[in-house]
């Protein structure tokens, strides 16, 4: 279910955008500021960010104070690394796919590891004994074949990506084995339902303090997420390596270049 949404809420936003693109200006300090935003999509994308926002505020962030409330810190860790283990088989393809094949060798020892000692990734074996966890989705594989990111977007629910990486985030759910396992029950609903939701209530959860904090420090709340989006994003398609200072007339391209 989960995978259709997705793709569905990807294509229904890209058919909206038609209505929603901003002018482009004509003075030459708001065209600099325009170019560097990178957001042609802005009136609609913020209309989105409003209706995430109303959903945060009214079921996602609730349920995550719950969740905080409710369960101890150790089991949310444990719960989080469950889950990031689940990912791990995804991880291994894209760092095989971008021939970063060290990593991928130490993707599929965390998985092992993890899934064996680590009682099926609820402990994190392979992290304490120095095999780090790895950056690893298709947009990011996009990325290394030179794929341009394309504009800032927002997706209903979603939050904000990137053409690119809203292709990425497609292609990622059929690489995940465990949707296939999945589908071989008759629970498969309402396995691919509760795997999403625990997903977003633990990362919504890790996340309180800092987006209550930005949101009361920010004159311009989308603006500010835009920006902590796209430095967060920046990092992981660099394996949380600085990139390169850009020169001067490079300063308006893909930001993840």
């Amino acid at each position: 279910m989960r995978y259709r949404l997705l793709l569905i809420i990807i294509n229904a936003s890209w058919l909206a955008t038609a209505g929603g693109c901003a002018t482009v200006p004509r003075d030459p300090v708001a065209l600099a500021t325009y170019k560097a935003n990178d957001d042609p999509l802005e009136p609609l994308n913020r209309k989105t960010f409003a209706f995430n926002q109303g959903v945060d505020r009214l079921v996602l962030k609730p349920l995550a104070k719950g969740y905080v409330r409710a369960i101890p810190s150790k089991a949310r860790n444990g719960i989080s690394h469950f889950m990031s283990n689940l990912d791990e088989p995804v991880v291994l393809v894209n760092n095989i796919l971008q021939g970063k094949f060290a990593r991928a060798g130490t993707t599929a020892g965390r998985f092992v590891l993890n899934s064996t000692l680590g009682v099926l990734g609820v402990m994190d074996f392979a992290g304490r004994h120095g095999l780090n966890r790895q950056i690893g989705d298709f947009g990011q594989t996009l990325y290394v074949w030179g794929v341009a990111a394309g504009p800032y977007l927002v997706v209903p629910v979603f939050g904000p990506t990137c053409p690119r990486d809203g292709i990425g985030s497609g292609v990622d759910i059929f690489l995940d084995p465990f949707l296939y396992l999945a589908r071989r029950t008759k629970y498969r609903t309402a396995i691919d339902f509760t795997r999403l939701l625990v997903t977003g209530i633990d990362e919504r959860a890790r996340n309180l303090d800092v987006l209550d904090e930005l949101q009361r420090e920010s004159l311009d709340f989308y603006a500010a997420m835009r920006s902590l989006y796209r430095q967060n994003r920046i990092a992981e398609l660099h394996n949380g390596v600085a990139p390169a200072p850009q020169k001067l007339d490079d300063l308006y391209g893909d930001p993840g270049q």
